[in-house]
């Protein structure tokens, strides 16, 4: 015997991943910031809010290769709200998909980062992201195909709360469960927060839980801003052994870990004082 509690072991190994999780996510926002100050505007709230649950994708649950984006066997990661690319071009760098010196292109002529999410431009890009509501019924598409294929590859589908207004999003669930598709996990961010205002002012979707569930789905709701609870819940999901989708809510918020941001009333798409880019990368290197 060497003293060691073997009880406590998986809690000790937890804590250690959600620590990691942790720092990965704050590199996250931080690679959105630099990327954000380029253009001195765009959808950086989205990047603050959504960078956990980026992080515990892309450092937990998802399986690839970062030197081989287009491995065969990898997991699917869909980015159907197009407008999140700099969520997603973010946690792309921080997983070695893409180097780290292109944050200096963002936006501009000619970058593998455009401000709209384009697969034919960037590696570990699946989807070109458009108008809302494509992307569940593409994966439902990839999750078929790759059932005739027999793979063991999950689909994830980020997707956002506005995006629930659209007819597609919900033909697409009904048609996920019909086909069974448990290979299909969806991971909705609400922020209440769209172009024309609060999202759940636009078009109320509240009892979201209940609604998915009726659909057939496999539901989990959490703070999408509690790392161990989002990476609980994809770890849930995946483990799942029944025949069905599966979607993550995520409660977010928009400009999580930079203060001013957070405080805003509108931060849809910002913009950003050319001295406060300073501020939201000292603020956020000040993050526990």
């Amino acid at each position: 015997m060497d003293g060691t509690d073997d009880s406590a072991t998986p809690a000790r190994a937890g804590n250690r991943l959600h620590a990691e999780l942790a720092r990965r996510a704050r590199n996250i926002r931080r690679h959105a910031v630099r990327m954000g100050e380029v253009q001195g505007q765009g959808y950086v709230a989205q990047a603050l809010g959504f960078a956990d649950v980026l992080a515990a994708l892309y450092f937990q649950a998802l399986r690839y290769r970062p030197e081989d984006p287009a491995w065969e066997d990898r997991d699917r990661c869909l980015l159907s709200m197009g407008h999140y690319a700099i969520a997603l071009y973010a946690a792309l760098i921080e997983a070695g998909i893409l180097p780290e010196n292109e944050i200096e292109t963002y936006g501009s002529d000619d970058s593998r980062l455009p401000m709209s999410g384009m697969a034919s431009y960037t590696p570990g890009m699946e989807v070109s992201g458009g108008s809302l509501g494509q992307g569940l019924p593409v994966a439902i598409g990839i999750c078929l195909g790759l059932k005739r294929k027999a793979s063991r590859s999950f689909v994830y589908n980020l997707l956002s709360d506005g995006e629930l207004d659209e007819g597609s999003t919900w033909e697409a669930a009904q048609s996920a469960s019909h086909w069974k598709l448990d290979n299909l996990i969806a991971v909705v961010d609400v922020n209440n927060q769209q172009a024309d205002g609060p999202s759940s002012q636009v078009m109320s979707f509240e009892p979201l839980e209940e609604r998915w569930r009726s659909f057939g789905w496999e539901v989990r709701r959490v703070d999408g801003n509690d790392i161990a609870a989002v990476s609980d819940a994809l770890a849930a999901m995946r483990e799942l052994n029944d025949p069905k989708p599966r979607v993550v809510i995520c409660d977010t918020r928009m400009g999580r870990g930079v203060s001013f941001l957070e405080a805003r009333e509108k931060t849809h798409f910002i913009r950003v004082d050319p001295h406060e880019w300073a501020l939201a990368l000292d603020e956020l290197s000040e993050e526990a």
